[in-house]
């Protein structure tokens, strides 16, 4: 009877290792599922947007009145003045004099308006950095889960020729068999199968670390597995690759460019404000005034701060200027970079696609006819082992031209969403 409890525990436990597996969400067949899942959960990216949203939340508070002042005043609390002297006090009602203000600061005219501004402008750069950082963040993401895809697909290949090496070692052990070819095509065929195993073992290498890059890229979600890569993204229209049209969509979209844009939207509010430093700020306040139990007079209260520090406001105002050029340099420079990369990513992408239609429509179809021919010719005898590994190795190199330059295309199209600040 004692099998039965142990049968029963197995069952047990491998259901509940079944059901840990269905619990679990694979994603990671396309770089879609990639994408949301990044937005969703990536820890970086939503200390970014944390960011962005306590500078959007800081606005109403930049151009806020300053809190009032309240004062209270104890005038002759040792009592050693006046009729009735007493000794000293510190309640209102048995002192000299109690003198109650309250007071309230008001920045001169536009001021408020001007830091509510800068306020305003410093939270669309955060929304703009925020941006910027998804935009880095799924570049990444397509960028390596293209290698990730190409290492799959070498794997495939890789092991497809495994299978043929192992057919074309069975030939060349028959013929060898039979007196018809040398021992050295067996040793051979062995040899190249041998190299070809540490290739894969090579590539298997690569793949393990792009699958954990990209589960880094993710922020390692718990709950979540890498499925193995299936399908690339379809590649866009040729009208969708327009230089000029690109460049109108990237001076409009990217992110970088918006975070600059509003850095100099800043930096012109800010110079603004340091010129309205010449124009004092004005104290107000109401007061009155208590003596014994009772209120003796009023008073009204009006200041004025005297700007004479000259030398030190212009001074100000010459690093305000400084500093609206610098954003404005800036935002040039970033600009004119990726107008660069925008350039040389459509170049490098039209090759790629070059290079896939010469693949795909000569070069592998001559590969496959190449290794037909000279497997009929080495089984015939008229055809020697060394061309027909040859053909075998054209073969790989034309499979794996091909998925490569469909995975530089993919690629260049991450570059290009990365400048443009979209998808195509």
């Amino acid at each position: 009877m004692r099998p039965l409890p142990l049968l029963a525990a197995a069952v047990l436990a491998a259901a509940g290792g079944l059901a840990h597996a269905a619990a679990e969400q694979a994603v990671g067949g396309d770089v879609d599922s990639l994408l949301v899942l990044a937005r969703e959960r990536h820890p970086e990216l939503a200390a970014m947007r944390h960011e962005a949203d306590a500078a959007a939340a800081r606005v109403e508070s930049a151009g806020a009145l300053p809190d009032p002042m309240f004062g209270v005043e104890l005038r002759d609390f040792t009592n050693e003045s006046g009729m009735n002297a007493d000794s000293a006090n510190l309640l209102p009602a048995r002192v000299g004099a109690t003198r109650y203000a309250v007071t309230q600061s008001l920045p001169w005219f536009g001021k408020r308006e001007l830091r509510r501004d800068i306020a305003a402008a410093e939270g669309a750069a955060a929304q703009g950095r925020a941006a910027a950082t998804w935009a880095d963040l799924a570049w990444q993401i397509k960028q390596t889960y293209a290698q990730h895809y190409l290492h799959m697909a070498n794997l495939r290949y890789g092991r497809e020729n495994l299978g043929l090496l192992d057919q074309l070692g069975k030939i060349a052990q028959a013929r060898y068999a039979n007196g018809l070819a040398p021992q050295q095509d067996v040793i051979r065929a062995q040899t190249e199968r041998t190299a070809l195993a540490g290739e894969l073992a090579t590539v298997e290498g690569e793949h393990e670390q792009t699958a954990a890059r990209l589960m880094t890229l993710l922020g390692r979600p718990a709950g979540v597995r890498l499925a193995a890569p299936e399908r690339l993204r379809g590649q866009p229209a040729p009208a969708q690759l327009d230089a000029a049209a690109l460049e109108a969509r990237l001076a409009e979209r990217n992110p970088r460019l918006a975070a600059d844009a509003a850095r100099i939207e800043a930096a012109e509010k800010g110079r603004a404000l340091t010129y309205r430093e010449r124009y004092p700020d004005v104290n107000v306040g109401v007061a009155a005034m208590q003596e014994r139990n009772r209120v003796a007079s009023y008073d009204l209260m009006f200041e004025i701060n005297i700007p004479l520090q000259q030398d030190s406001r212009r001074a100000k105002e010459r690093e305000a200027e400084r500093m609206l050029d610098a954003a404005r340099a800036r935002r040039e420079a970033t600009l004119n970079q990726i107008r660069a990369e925008l350039a040389e990513s459509l170049a490098a992408l039209h090759a790629a696609r070059r290079v896939e239609d010469l693949a795909s429509t000569s070069l592998l179809p001559q590969a496959e006819l190449t290794l037909q021919a000279a497997l009929a010719g080495y089984e015939t005898g008229k055809v020697d082992f060394a061309a027909v590994l040859d053909a075998q190795r054209q073969i790989r190199k034309a499979k794996e031209d091909l998925v490569r330059a469909r995975v530089l295309q993919e690629m260049r199209r991450a570059d290009i969403e990365r400048a443009i600040g979209e998808e195509l």
